[in-house]
């Protein structure tokens, strides 16, 4: 081997970028690939269906932005990014919008909750790529004003989120407009049935690629449980933002929980702001550019943004509740130690939630050591047990440890049905509760 190629293995320079892409990403000081970007990029150069396993903060936008950029320059064919969010949609286009100015490309994003006649120029404006919610594409595709027939390359982001938020149905549709001879690149953090699906009907003999097993954390993010009772959580959470003074993620479990958490925030003398399904577009924009600029220290959140918030710097993810889905877990406390960064994650467990936490454990494949409530900290002490602890953490798990008649958020087998009756069933036959969307 050459020692002096090594380098190169370290740069975008080797992967079939043209020099004018070259010249923009190192203008942008975007000089060395992620693992997914170094792998999904010459094969998505070569036109090939691509299927990426990775998590959020990897930089997939870049892994299949510039394959599509740089192949559909010059032809008179478009580009369509699917994503489960409005706040991603957005992000996408920032990122894209940095590398297409220089080449002349064109982006319009569709998006629910924006103004449809603005919207409806842009498509007029015949851009290059669009970049939409399932749900707002759909509203355009039946109103006419846009059509998939010249639709040549095909991005899924966040495909497992897109399912996960009910878009199948829509998927479905939007899916049988595009031209089958499409390239077709998705990408998400799971690989689950219904996206293998998918990927059978649509992709041609597709490469895989992953670069992280599900559940894989940052190595950079340290975490720690702490259990508490309902009533000591905003005093714990003062104090955790009297301990930790920069810029703060809080994530609750429902919309209605979000709004209170944020007012206790910022009856605490903090500058706090919410992001969820009831805020408006220019409201979840302005928490959000407010947030990135630092004139919200603390930004108050719902599992529906937890994919759709990327801003550098954050030191702390707080979660005031525990997500109904382990999975969420891995995507919240990825919003910290991002680009090289180190973070920390704490979580807010009350003493009938063991079972989630140990959940948690089992799809991180580490144990989270369990803290002691700070003494200030008002209320009865959650008692741990007194078995010997393992791996330097707390006692292992056993069968039931739910007390006072409570029922375990997560279960194995059987049925459970969450806040207005929905039952949700899990892969591997588990059902637990999830509360329904319109309360997120």
């Amino acid at each position: 081997m050459n020692p002096s190629a090594a380098p190169e293995a370290h740069t975008f320079d080797h992967l079939g970028i043209s020099p004018k892409i070259l010249d923009t990403l190192k203008s942008l000081g975007i000089t060395t690939p992620t693992p997914i970007q170094q792998k999904a990029i010459p094969d998505g150069l070569q036109g090939k269906d691509v299927i990426g396993i990775a998590q959020t903060g990897t930089g997939k936008t870049l892994a299949f932005g510039i394959p599509m950029l740089q192949r559909l320059v010059g032809r008179d064919e478009r580009g369509l990014i699917l994503l489960p969010t409005r706040e991603l949609a957005l992000q996408v286009d920032e990122v894209l919008a940095k590398i297409g100015n220089s080449i002349n490309m064109k982006t319009a994003v569709l998006i629910g909750g924006a103004n449809m006649r603005q919207q409806v120029a842009s498509l007029r404006r015949n851009p290059n790529i669009v970049i939409a919610t399932p749900g707002r594409l759909i509203d355009h595709l039946q109103q006419g004003t846009i059509r998939l027939d010249k639709v040549a390359i095909l991005v899924l982001d966040e495909a497992d989120r897109m399912l996960d938020m009910g878009f199948q149905p829509q998927l479905r549709k939007i899916l049988e407009t595009i031209p089958k001879d499409s390239q077709t690149m998705l990408f998400s953090a799971t690989l689950s049935r219904d996206i293998a699906t998918i990927a059978t009907k649509h992709m041609k003999t597709p490469t895989s690629i992953e670069v992280a097993p599900q559940g894989t954390t940052s190595e950079k993010v340290s975490q720690e449980f702490f259990i508490v009772h309902r009533e000591q959580k905003v005093a714990l959470l003062e104090a955790t933002l009297q301990k930790y003074t920069g810029s703060t993620l809080v994530f609750t479990r429902t919309k209605h929980g979000a709004k209170k958490v944020m007012q206790a925030v910022k009856d605490m003398g903090h500058r706090a702001a919410e992001i969820h399904g009831n805020r408006s577009l220019s409201q979840r924009r302005d928490a959000l550019e407010g947030f990135k600029t630092g004139k919200y220290r603390v930004l108050v959140a719902t599992d529906i943004a937890s994919r759709g918030i990327d801003v550098k710097g954050i030191e702390l993810v707080v979660n005031f509740d525990l997500p109904m889905d382990s999975s969420d877990y891995v995507h919240r406390i990825g919003r910290t130690a991002r680009a090289g960064a180190e973070g920390h994650a704490i979580s807010f467990a009350m003493p009938s939630e063991r079972g989630g936490m140990r959940d948690i454990e089992r799809l991180i494949r580490k144990p989270v050591p369990v803290s002691q409530l700070p003494e200030t900290i008002p209320g009865p002490r959650a008692s741990m047990t007194s078995a010997p602890s393992h791996s330097g953490s707390r006692p292992p798990y056993r069968g039931g440890g739910f007390r006072g008649g409570s029922r375990p958020p997560f279960r194995s087998g059987g049925a459970s049905r969450g806040p207005g009756g929905f039952q949700v069933r899990t892969g591997g036959g588990r059902r637990f509760n999830r509360t329904p969307r319109h309360k997120r």
